[in-house]
């Protein structure tokens, strides 16, 4: 039997590892997941015949060398600093390799090696990044064949709550990992480019410069800024577009409730607290509020932030229970980014039936026969349940698709790279369509870029 080893059984390899083992009779495959914590790797592969659990510390270079070893293809589902020692094992004992994540400066500079040992190391194929890269440059490429030159291109993607299971203000619950959302957006300015002209939003105004979204059927998003919206400006061969912006969408009103975080300074990784394990939540926000004999926290903070006691962002704040003096930080040196995350998770933790949702959307702005247009491309897939969610579905699927396939070798193109060519992303979105991951695709009047709106 054909092995593949699926390194990782964190909260998106649910639908990766059913796949496969949906596929393991009639492919001829057995399906190894390794995991420290072997109890989440039995946990899904259950008592089939074709799937082993095995424990494996990434940290033991020895077992970890081994599992590569008898693998005929390897899947790293590891978070993304841990990719480059898989890979170098993979390079080590020729293995191609597939990952969801963003490629690294030290994944890239395995390409050359890659290329010459002829081994495929996929990355970037799981949603955003993945199924974004795909659909866009499928329409892209669409256009192009048709004669059209693209003069705009914006992408939107949003993990989200459900609209049936969205009960708190915020309209936001954690679907996937929450310390990537305390920390989003940090690192340096916003950049895009806005009809010809290259915009920055610094991180403190990031989230108060936000664009309206409408989706048919589900109502109105914003979104703020990607770090960089000009990293793939080349690879998708839109050197000479005038406006380019990716961004990360929420429900409205979120951006300027979470820019209270920002400017008290709760979102910081940077340094740790003293007797943060003794302190409540209370005494966390009172930490970054001027001293006053009189004045309660609540007013202090009200005041510090012109926050009126009747504005829907004052409720808000009081829904997370940020001024309660019963609830205790209980982490030891923890810096104020990781008591926000667990302040946070108290209230945005998906419960048992709540479902999660993700939303993309694609703006294409090109010139034809010398007139403009638009198309506007929408994709919305909501979860099963906190196994089956929106998140595993269209992360494990692409990565589980693009497994296959090389193993199959319908995708032999060596190197590291992303999913970008006709040859990985044609037969991949046809199948996700199965799935019920589909594009809805409509005409619309070229608007341009709209810069009231940033």
């Amino acid at each position: 039997m054909r092995k593949i080893l699926v390194i990782g059984s964190g909260k998106s390899t649910s639908y990766l590892i059913k796949y496969l083992l949906d596929k393991s009779i009639e492919e001829d495959l057995h399906v190894i997941v390794g995991d420290i914590k072997i109890y989440n790797a039995k946990k899904l592969i259950g008592d089939h015949k074709n799937a082993q659990a095995i424990m494996l510390d990434v940290f033991d270079k020895t077992s970890r060398l081994n599992a590569i070893k008898n693998a005929d293809i390897v899947v790293s589902m590891l978070p993304a600093r841990f990719h480059i020692d898989v890979a170098k094992d993979c390079i080590a004992c020729n293995k191609n390799m597939v990952t969801a994540s963003y490629i690294s400066e030290d994944m890239q500079n395995l390409d050359k090696i890659a290329r010459e040992k002829g081994l495929v190391f996929m990355n970037e194929i799981g949603v955003d990044p993945g199924i974004d890269h795909m659909s866009a440059m499928q329409v892209i490429d669409r256009i192009r064949e048709k004669g059209g030159k693209m003069i705009l291109f914006e992408s939107f993607t949003g993990g989200l709550v459900a609209p049936e299971s969205d009960n708190n203000l915020w309209n936001y619950k954690f679907t996937w990992n929450p310390r990537n959302v305390v920390l989003a957006g940090q690192g340096g300015a916003a950049k895009f480019l806005q009809e010809d002209t290259y915009k920055y939003i610094p991180y403190s105004r990031l989230f108060r410069r936000t664009e309206f979204l409408d989706i048919e059927g589900y109502g109105r998003f914003e979104a703020y800024a990607n770090r960089d919206s000009l990293n793939y400006q080349s690879a998708y061969g839109l050197d000479y577009v005038k406006t380019l912006y990716r961004g990360t969408m929420r429900r409205v009103g979120f951006g300027r409730a979470w820019n209270i975080f920002v400017q008290l300074g709760m979102t910081e990784d940077s340094y740790t607290i003293d007797d943060s394990e003794n302190m409540s939540y209370r005494d966390f926000v009172n930490a970054f509020l001027p001293y006053s004999p009189t004045d309660s926290v609540e007013l202090k903070l009200r005041h510090a932030l012109k926050i009126d006691q009747d504005d829907i962002v004052w409720d808000k704040l009081l829904e997370l229970n940020l001024f309660s003096s019963k609830k205790m930080v209980e982490l030891k040196k923890a810096s104020p980014a990781q008591i926000l995350q667990k302040i946070l998770q108290d209230s945005w933790t998906l419960e048992e039936n709540d479902k999660d949702m993700i939303v993309m959307y694609h703006k294409f702005g090109y010139e034809l026969n010398g007139k403009n247009h638009q198309i506007d491309s929408t994709m919305v897939v909501k979860g099963d349940d906190q196994t089956y969610t929106a998140m595993a579905k269209t992360v494990g699927l692409p990565v589980a698709i693009a497994t296959l396939a090389i193993l199959n070798k319908k995708i032999t193109t060596p190197g590291v790279q992303i999913p970008i060519t006709k040859e990985v992303y044609e037969p991949i979105l046809k199948e996700l369509e199965d799935y019920g991951i589909v594009f809805t695709e409509k005409e619309v009047s070229y608007l341009g870029y709209n810069p009231l709106n940033l």
